[in-house]
């Protein structure tokens, strides 16, 4: 048996990348959801949010408070992802852990959890205080992880000659940071911070409001707006608030994403310009003002200075090993501290999970396997679109300056908000539930891949084309030897993070409130809401766990694999 599984490779991935620091992750995470779902029977047994108005005029309000939560969490993403991801890739023994650990927070359903968190910061801190909190929280979650995934995936495929420069020029971190890692991965990092943005948009709805038994959840925005409108079936108010979004998704097109985006191009790596230029009016403008000049001359390029100074001073090029006795004593203590804290825990998860009846553990088992065959649908119909769409994108500059802006709006219109209307269409036919949960899947899905091929296809080098065209390849050979391998991490990328977010969106896919009644269907996703809906913590506990397991061994045994492969095989140099 063991020979067959070295045959296929079943074997290889399980020992390389399945350690004890797997372990000891999935445990820690299973201790951190027991504890919210204890905090959580003690939340106040009825809340009431306030009344959300859906008269035109508290739109622009309703906006702000949006947009305002939707930056907070990006902050709080940006730099997660950039502490985070460069101790992942520089550090080895910090990855054995780190890397697991990431995998298992970007699979663990933001639905799921939503209601532990809300009811656990309830239960310890003032109502506004938590509500506000959790869906910063909530948003920063479902933005985070493709940043972390794409930053991590730049560093570890920079060309090693160019490292070497680093080391010919003895720079130190700040200075390698500065002049080659950051600009090495400028443009996957803003092409994923627009899916990050509408990644958040597509949660915004269940992040404002939310409700569990007689404890309403909701904050002023647009997404308890168009929440509100949804379930009173109110189509002129749900128009207005779709009407609303787009022109923010388009306003921060032209004035945020787009100028960043022409900045960037400065960061490709080639030695010639292409035939057409990135544009934008906003960078035109702020590259001629003579206050922007004024400002970066006076106050940014002096603190840089002073910043690279200071670097020099107290950042040299090789560390020094002092004081790493008693860094491992400390290190050596607060592991025993957190292993025995663990232990306690898993004793009390263990308690709470014998709860869950056997028929209850079957059910769980046949809803992930249903679950996993509608997420490998959703995966597969989205490659085979976002694969050549994203290529064309990202190495066509005229077709990108006009179907950029369209395809941001229509990735982050909350496709939930759809998802009433979805199954009108498709409720009298056959299967008619399981296609609508598949449709609304791909929707959660297929934004995370576009958005990162986009990224991969604009980072291919210039003269790297030009020579292809001068060998006189053909397209197909051009595809195969220069187009589809420069797209192999960031597809592996997207799709680790497409695939976490379809088995998050299972969550509203398999599970809604239509005309009066519940409707659901045969998952994972399904049991998880019916678990939240009835306020039964063991059996929320192990679907959510059984979740998580389900998507740390696919990532273990498939993903990590090609992600070792883009890495090793896949890098420009």
């Amino acid at each position: 048996m063991s020979r067959l599984f070295r045959r296929f490779g079943i074997g290889w991935p399980l020992t390389r990348f399945t350690t004890w620091a797997d372990f000891i992750v999935l445990v820690g995470i299973a201790v951190f959801i027991y504890i919210g779902v204890e905090l959580a029977i003690g939340a106040p047994k009825v809340i009431s949010g306030p009344k959300i108005s859906l008269a035109p005029s508290a739109l622009p309000f309703y906006a702000a408070l949006s947009t305002a939560r939707m930056a907070a969490a990006y902050a709080l993403s940006l730099l997660f992802t950039l502490v985070y991801g460069y101790i992942a890739a520089k550090n080895p023994r910090a990855e054995r852990i780190m890397i697991p650990l990431l995998d298992v927070l970007q699979s663990v359903p933001i639905l799921s959890f939503l209601p532990v968190v809300l009811l656990s910061f309830a239960a310890i801190m003032p109502e506004s205080v938590a509500v506000e909190l959790a869906s910063i929280v909530l948003i920063f979650t479902s933005q985070v992880w493709n940043m972390t995934f794409a930053w991590y995936q730049s560093l570890t495929t920079i060309p090693n000659e160019l490292y070497e420069v680093t080391a010919i020029f003895r720079f130190n971190g700040w200075l390698r940071l500065k002049t080659l890692e950051l600009p090495f991965a400028a443009i996957s990092l803003i092409w994923n911070s627009m899916m990050s943005w509408a990644g958040g948009w597509f949660f915004l709805m269940a992040a404002e409001i939310f409700t569990v038994g007689d404890r309403d959840f909701r904050l002023a925005g647009l997404g308890s707006y168009l929440h509100t409108a949804a379930n009173k079936g109110d189509v002129h108010s749900i128009l207005l608030g779709i009407l609303t979004l787009a022109m923010v998704i388009v306003a921060l097109d032209q004035l945020l994403w787009r100028p960043l985006l022409v900045w960037a191009e400065r960061f490709n790596l080639e030695m010639v310009t292409g035939d057409i230029e990135a544009r934008s009016w906003f960078y035109d403008v702020l590259h001629n003002s003579h206050l922007v000049r004024w400002f970066g001359n006076n106050v940014l390029r002096p603190l840089g200075e002073k910043l690279d100074a200071w670097s020099l001073q107290h950042l040299p090029v090789n560390s020094s090993d002092a004081g790493t006795s008693r860094r491992s004593w400390i290190g050596m203590t607060v592991s025993a501290v957190v292993i025995s804290g663990l232990a306690y825990g898993t004793y009390r998860a263990m308690g709470m999970l014998a709860r869950v009846s056997l028929a209850e553990w079957a059910a769980i088992g046949i809803g992930v396997l249903a679950t996993l065959a509608r997420v490998t649908a959703a995966l597969i119909i989205a490659l085979a679109w976002t694969i050549p769409l994203g290529a064309a994108l990202g190495t066509s500059r005229k077709l990108a300056n006009w179907l950029q802006p369209v395809v941001q709006i229509t990735a982050s219109i909350p496709a939930t908000a759809f998802f009433p209307v979805l199954l009108l269409l498709v409720i009298n036919l056959r299967g008619g539930l399981n296609i609508a949960a598949v449709l609304l899947m791909l929707m959660g899905t297929q934004w995370y891949l576009l958005f990162n091929v986009i990224a991969g296809a604009s980072a291919v080098p210039q003269d790297l084309k030009y020579t292809s065209a001068l060998l006189g390849l053909s397209k197909w050979e051009r595809w195969r030897t220069l187009t589809l391998p420069a797209l192999f991490p960031y597809i592996i990328t997207g799709s680790i993070t497409a695939s976490g977010g379809a088995w998050n969106a299972s969550i509203v896919a398999e599970y809604a409130i239509f005309g009066g009644k519940t409707v659901f269907t045969t998952g994972i996703g399904s049991l998880i809401s019916r678990a939240t809906a009835a306020g039964n913590f063991p059996l929320l506990f192990a679907s959510t766990l059984s979740m998580i397991l389900t998507v740390v061994l696919i990532n273990r045994l498939f993903w990590r694999r090609l992600y070792r492969l883009a890495a090793d095989r896949y890098r420009m140099e």
